[in-house]
């Protein structure tokens, strides 16, 4: 009976070296079943707006208008001409509306030129204030602000602003001091418009992005709202641009982006913006969508420099980080949600 009860007790076996018990960083990470989101609508609409045509397609495109207007021309001319010989009146009457459509078309190319002529004048302020606070030179940052203060002179809003500019501006002694009073008193408003410009088109971006699920509809949608916006940055800078203008404007925006590598996700503004979102980490299209609001702001911060006739000073650069959270709270959610 001893012996029996020896063999039902516990039997213990002595291990010269007992395996260790695997911890939490020995588990392999979960993988993850869907790429990162890359923003592949901004980043087409970059590489479409600041890609070049080549020489070829431009004497293409020349010749092939200067031959339509050539046909279009002659076939009008002999429309006319035959209406007169048959139907002098009705003749007459398609004259009157062949020129009235001329001389359209002459106020269009007329304005097309101003606005071309306003933005090169933005250009030169931006290009005077770079060399003004470059060399420090006091009497060329007066005559570049009294410059400043005519371009601003009839808007409203900046009534107050340019009142209290030249009450204080015989006080400053120094350069730089001079240029970041005008752009304290009247760029300020500015750029508070166009920081909203820049947050509702990177909400609608990205709402749109996130919720219409075609083909297609987020890079229409991203051209869109990104021309609108840079065409109202102009705007509210005081270089209106038309048709021509705006593509050319958006030209330089998205050429400056690709060549600074701006459009790239991979940096921790957009990766933290992305990692806080809660329904970007759970779905794909929504991740898209902040993606591309985010290098929308980016493209926004980006036409606020070009257009606006002083570069930022210290620290009065819009942030793209705050742009993005500002235009993106509550409409995907945050962190705390």
């Amino acid at each position: 009976m001893a012996d029996d009860d020896k063999r039902r007790g516990p039997v213990l076996i002595d291990l010269d070296e007992a395996p260790e018990a695997p911890g939490p960083g020995d588990v392999p990470p979960v993988p993850d079943p869907a790429p990162r989101p890359e923003g592949r609508a901004m980043q087409t609409v970059a590489v479409l707006a600041a890609r070049k045509p080549s020489r070829l397609a431009r004497w293409f495109w020349t010749l092939f208008g200067a031959l339509v207007a050539t046909f279009v021309s002659i076939a009008a001319w002999q429309a006319v001409m035959g209406l007169i010989a048959t139907y002098p009146l009705l003749g007459y009457a398609m004259t009157a509306l062949i020129v009235l459509f001329v001389v359209v078309c002459l106020l269009i190319v007329i304005k097309e030129l101003a606005a071309f002529s306003r933005l090169s004048r933005m250009d030169r302020l931006h290009a005077e204030a770079e060399a003004v606070l470059a060399e420090g030179d006091l009497k060329r940052a007066r005559a570049l602000t009294a410059k400043l203060t005519a371009l601003y002179a009839g808007r409203d809003e900046l009534k107050w602003g340019l009142d209290r500019f030249r009450d204080r501006a015989e006080e400053q002694f120094d350069a730089e001091a001079l240029v970041g009073l005008a752009e304290a008193e009247l760029l300020a408003p500015l750029d508070a418009a166009a920081r909203r410009e820049v947050e509702a088109a990177a909400r609608q971006v990205a709402a749109v992005t996130a919720v219409v699920p075609l083909a297609l509809a987020d890079v229409i949608a991203a051209l869109t709202s990104n021309l609108r916006m840079i065409r109202r940055i102009a705007e509210i800078y005081g270089g209106r641009s038309g048709t021509l203008g705006s593509w050319r404007l958006t030209r330089a925006v998205m050429t400056h982006l690709v060549a600074t590598g701006a459009v790239a996700v991979g940096d921790d503004t957009i990766g933290s913006v992305l990692g806080g979102t809660l329904l970007a980490r759970l779905s794909r299209r929504f991740g898209e969508g902040v993606v591309n609001g985010a290098l929308t702001a980016r493209v926004g911060v980006a036409a606020m420099e070009v257009c606006r006739p002083l570069p930022f000073g210290e620290g009065r650069r819009p942030s793209v980080a705050g742009i993005i959270k500002r235009a993106l709270t509550g409409l995907f959610g945050d962190k705390e949600a």
